[in-house]
C-alpha cells in the first residue's frame, strides 16, 4: 500500500498483519486453493523471472512465487503484514516502503513481472493511483508485465463505494506506457464481461 492516509491504514490502522495471515491459514485448512495469484502469474513467466510484489502485505503471493522459482521482492508500508511476511519467509527480500516512492527504495530496474494483487489500487490513498502506476511501470523491462487485482464494485471491495474505474485505470496505465494485453474476471482466467465487479489486467511495458 501507499501512506498518506491511504484507504488500507484508515480500515486497519496498520494494524492487521496477524489476523491476515490466520484468515488465509484457515482457508487453507479448509481445503481452499489460496494461491490463485501465484498460480496465475507463474504461467506468464519464465522460469526464475524477477517479481516485484506491491502492496505484498503479509507476503503469501511472493512466497508462493519463490517456492515456483523466481526471484521475489516484496513492499509494502503496513509494518504489521512486513513482519508475517519477514517471519515466514526470512531469505526473501521485504522492503518497508511507500509505493508512491518505490524509486526511493534502490531496486534494481528490469523487473519481470509487478504484482498488485488484493486490491491494492482501490485502497491506494486518493489522488496517488497514477503516481503509483508510473512508479510500476518504471521498474519493468521492456517486455514486461503489470498484473493487478481489483474490486470495481462494493460486493468485491471492503469499502463502502469502489474508488477506481477501469476507464481510468487503463489512462494511467497507457500514459505510464503501458497496454493491455488481457484482462479476466478471476484470477483462474474466467472471461471479463463489461459491468463484472472484479477484473484481473494484464497490462505490459512495450519491446523496443
Amino acid at each position: 500500500m501507499s501512506s498518506g492516509r491511504d484507504r488500507w491504514a484508515e480500515l486497519t490502522g496498520g494494524e492487521a498483519g496477524e489476523e491476515y495471515a490466520r484468515r488465509f491459514a484457515r482457508l487453507a485448512a479448509a481445503g481452499q486453493d489460496v494461491h490463485g495469484e501465484a498460480t496465475f502469474c507463474d504461467a506468464l513467466l519464465p522460469p526464475g523471472a524477477r517479481v516485484l510484489d506491491a502492496g505484498c502485505g503479509t507476503g503469501r503471493i511472493a512466497v508462493r512465487l519463490a517456492e515456483l522459482g523466481h526471484r521475489c521482492t516484496g513492499v509494502d508500508v503496513d509494518r504489521s503484514m512486513l513482519a508475517v511476511a519477514r517471519r515466514t519467509a526470512p531469505e526473501l527480500e521485504w522492503l518497508h516502503g511507500d509505493l508512491t516512492h518505490l524509486d526511493g527504495l534502490g531496486l534494481e530496474p528490469g523487473v519481470d513481472l509487478a504484482l498488485a494483487a488484493g486490491n491494492v489500487v482501490p485502497l491506494l490513498a486518493p489522488g496517488t493511483e497514477p503516481v503509483v502506476v508510473r512508479q510500476l511501470a518504471a521498474v519493468l523491462r521492456p517486455g514486461g508485465l503489470l498484473v493487478t487485482g481489483m474490486g470495481l464494485d462494493a460486493a468485491h471491495l471492503p469499502l463502502p463505494e469502489p474508488t477506481v474505474t477501469l476507464e481510468d485505470f487503463d489512462q494511467w496505465c497507457d500514459r505510464a506506457g503501458l497496454t493491455l494485453r488481457q484482462r479476466f474476471a478471476t484470477w483462474a482466467g474466467d472471461p471479463y464481461r463489461p459491468g463484472g465487479g472484479y477484473a484481473v489486467s494484464v497490462h505490459q511495458r512495450p519491446a523496443p
